[in-house]
């Protein structure tokens, strides 16, 4: 089940990103008021044909818990490998009418905000690469490994309707870790699949960039770009000590996470960023061990991560400095925090 911090976040998603859901929840026989109830949806009247928008924290909740209702553990991998490149609102409509695929893809990552807020999406070259990334930036809604398997596959089914149906990725990435069981991902995306990066991202070759995309049309195009530039853009929803969160969040597999890094990331200067933080009262290094500390107990009940592994993923270059953690966190090592769990589930 998802859980948010301790604040309610307002971000908000457009209704589309659900399209073919119940029918979905249909054919894996999971019951749609039990997925969608607790986060205040009638699956009823649910409507991604509408133009509404929804708490994105809500949507995110939405697909952890389908996970759980429906025992699929990669329901987010299987809902998002179905759903149509047609399928993406406004945002995705702008992208297949683009004259090339070079432009589709600028355009798509330009104007992503307005399809789902508080949520980074980056195209960037490196190592030969193209790389498309997402995440979401609000540390607030804090298990989202299904939204960040269907996010990836959706922008695969993308990928494959403009380069064609045998598009091959290099290399696929997600934040989240290993879930044990990886087969699947890499059938899916048949290529090489790693888990506890920085971001989430599919790599491939920057091949055809000028090739005309499948659905071109310039009328078109420029008519749906005119209606984006009158359409409102989100507000600043993440609050800077969430954004650090985040930040210290997807850095911390590579170790410490240095204060200049995330600074850097957003935008700020080093003391500006510890002066606004000290206004929440809050410091860097409190920040820092409040990710630790909240990720640790969450990465313990995963039991096929061990204990070392867990170390490395907090930013531990040894077990020891982790073990001592967890005693100072919750007064004991961390096999018996883990074991603690497993006797109280």
């Amino acid at each position: 089940m998802s859980r948010l911090a301790e604040h309610s976040t307002s971000a908000q998603v457009a209704l589309v990103a659900t399209l073919g859901l119940l029918p979905f929840l249909g054919e894996i026989g999971a019951d749609a008021d039990r997925v969608m109830g607790p986060a205040g949806l009638d699956a009823g009247r649910l409507s991604p044909a509408s133009e509404g928008r929804m708490k994105l924290s809500a949507y995110v909740d939405i697909m952890e818990r389908a996970a759980e209702v429906s025992r699929c553990e990669n329901f987010g991998l299987r809902y998002g490998r179905q759903f149509p490149a047609t399928s993406h609102g406004l945002v995705g409509d702008i992208a297949l009418a683009a004259p090339t695929i070079g432009m589709a893809l600028h355009q798509f990552v330009a104007l992503f905000p307005l399809h789902q807020e508080a949520s980074a999406v980056a195209l960037r070259e490196e190592g030969g690469l193209l790389w498309l990334e997402y995440r979401i930036l609000d540390w607030r809604i804090f298990e989202r490994r299904q939204d960040a398997e269907l996010t990836i596959a959706m922008f695969q089914n993308l990928l494959r309707h403009a380069f064609g149906e045998h598009f091959r990725p290099e290399e696929v990435h997600f934040e989240h870790p290993n879930p044990g069981q990886h087969a699947e991902h890499e059938a899916c995306f048949d290529a090489p699949v790693y888990f506890g990066q920085r971001t989430n991202a599919i790599a491939f070759r920057p091949r055809h960039l000028n090739q005309p995309m499948p659905g071109a049309d310039s009328a078109r195009f420029s008519r749906l770009l005119a209606g984006a530039s009158l359409c409102r853009r989100p507000r600043d929803t993440v609050p800077l000590a969430e954004l650090v969160r985040g930040e210290i969040r997807a850095r911390l597999p590579d170790g410490y996470p240095p204060i200049e890094d995330v600074a850097d990331a957003l935008g700020v200067a080093r003391w500006t960023l510890q002066r606004r933080l000290a206004e929440n009262g809050l410091s860097y290094s409190d920040a820092v061990c409040q990710v630790r500390q909240t990720l640790a107990l969450n990465y313990l009940l995963l039991p096929h991560l061990s204990i070392s592994a867990i170390g490395q993923l907090l930013g531990y270059a040894e077990l020891s400095p982790f073990s001592r953690a967890c005693r100072r966190w919750f007064g004991a090592p961390p096999e018996q925090i883990r074991l603690r769990q497993r006797q109280g589930a």
